[in-house]
């Protein structure tokens, strides 16, 4: 069921008056929100399908394959599962959550080169405890890591997701379960190498660095058993995909999700959260400026890479290959045929988008691409002056 209120329709309304009212907005911001405004204009180019029975047509626009967009951030979280499925091995994993204090943020939203840090300390924990663990073994676990800028409230909230795996493969030891995870440990070890990193990393040039220490001094002060690190409620899944799809929930989606929009006049949006504290749900009215604003900041610069892999998931360890679940090439072609656009509606409205009403199926035409056409194609013209959204 698509959303009542969308927020292309709040972007579409109010960039323009934002982009005047607002300064130093980034050019990935620009980018990527025109990117969002013209995601399935037919204008920007199509696909056209006809019935060879009775001659009724579709087309069906291109769309902007930005994380961005709520929706094709449905399907980029689809195939970020697959690709995290081709790699999960057939053993239990864990879901592990890094955060850091609020004093913290504001450093990761100045230089977002800094976030890199947080993947690197987050893995650095894990590496060094299993390390001490056996030095002669040198423990390896697999390491899907994954970044989260936002929280319920759509602040900016930077914190990590990790699926761990629940096991290790050693130097002499082919394979160690790991039944316990000593997150009171973990906190603490999380809050001194994420400081000693963040340290190294730090600009001079943005950040004074005494008050840094300064402000170390008073983390450790008021955080005596460190940043917390925690994971939900164990859960058993039967098969990667499972796994994947579960931790692609936290690391895949788009900011917001477009059914917690409960208003919008034109001028200020009405929408609701979940407040992580207690469960209650907070209503939210403000200004769709305002609205728009929140969800710019949670725009990664581009190249940026939101997931990350480490340990075994960083390279093909001949020693582990016996654990993988299912064959690469098996489930290579399942992933082919989930990605087709025709897959995606079928999955997610239950109806086959190429049948015709008449019972035929519609047959490839056309294709329309701006730039190489001089003039669009005649069943573009009957449908121009007016927008139309499909949901592919």
């Amino acid at each position: 069921m698509s959303a009542k209120y969308t927020i292309q329709e709040i972007l579409e309304d109010h960039w323009s008056s934002f982009t005047i009212t607002t300064t130093n907005i980034r050019p990935v911001v620009h980018k990527e929100v025109l990117r969002v405004i013209n995601c399935g204009n037919p204008d920007n180019g199509c696909r056209f399908y006809e019935c060879p029975k009775c001659g009724k047509y579709r087309f069906v626009p291109f769309r902007c394959h930005s994380r961005f967009c709520n929706t094709c951030g449905v399907a980029y979280q689809s195939d970020r599962a697959d690709t995290i499925s081709l790699k999960l091995l057939r053993c239990k994993h864990r879901h592990v959550v890094f955060t850091i204090p609020k004093e913290l943020r504001p450093f990761f939203r100045k230089d977002r080169n800094l976030l890199n840090v947080l993947f690197r300390s987050s893995a650095q924990v894990i590496s060094d405890w299993l390390y001490n663990q056996n030095h002669k073994e040198k423990f390896t676990a697999g390491m899907v890591v994954g970044l989260h800028t936002f929280g319920r409230d759509l602040k900016w909230n930077p914190h990590i997701h990790m699926l761990l795996t629940e096991g290790a493969v050693g130097k002499f030891t082919e394979w160690k379960s790991i039944s316990h995870i000593p997150f009171t440990m973990l906190r603490k070890r999380w809050q001194t190498t994420l400081l000693y990193n963040l340290r190294d990393a730090l600009d001079i040039k943005i950040f004074s660095m005494s008050d840094f220490k300064k402000l170390i001094s008073l983390l450790y002060k008021n955080y005596p058993d460190g940043f917390y690190v925690n994971a939900p409620s164990k859960r058993d899944f039967n098969s990667p995909m499972a796994v994947a799809n579960y931790i692609t929930r936290y690391i895949g989606r788009p900011a917001m999700a477009q059914s917690r929009i409960t208003n919008y006049d034109g001028e200020n949006v009405s929408w609701w959260y979940q407040r992580h504290e207690d469960n209650e749900i907070i209503n939210v009215t403000e200004h769709a400026h305002s609205f728009i604003k929140k969800l710019i900041i949670h725009i990664p610069e581009q190249g940026f890479h939101m997931l990350r892999y480490y340990g075994l998931y960083a390279s093909p360890y001949e020693t582990v290959k016996h654990l993988i679940h299912i064959t690469k090439r098996e489930l290579k072609s399942v992933i082919l045929a989930k990605q087709r656009w025709i897959f995606r509606i079928e999955l997610s409205f239950h109806y086959d988008p190429l049948k015709c009403p008449c019972g035929e199926y519609m047959e490839f035409k056309d294709i329309y691409i701006p730039g190489h056409h001089t003039h669009p194609p005649p069943f573009m013209l009957k449908s121009r002056g007016r927008r139309r959204r499909f949901p592919v």
